[in-house]
């Protein structure tokens, strides 16, 4: 169980940095939002165990934290 937990890890971690790749031409903001969604949805996701409401929660607030940030 613990081998299926780290590949979906890495699975995501790589998904994430694939997707961040496509970011040159948003602006300071955009990216910091969307750099915020991804934290918040992994971490959302440890400590809810994998839930989905918990993924998508914290996925909600980390965007909102990262949009906020620079202000």
């Amino acid at each position: 169980m613990k081998a299926i937990h780290k590949i979906t890890v890495v699975t995501v971690t790589v998904c994430a940095l694939a997707a961040m790749s496509g970011c040159s031409n948003m602006s300071r903001r955009d990216k910091n939002t969307a750099i915020g969604a991804t934290i918040g949805a992994v971490g959302g996701a440890i400590l809810t165990g994998g839930s989905g409401i918990g993924t998508a929660g914290g996925a909600a607030v980390g965007g909102v934290i990262g949009h906020q940030v620079g202000r």
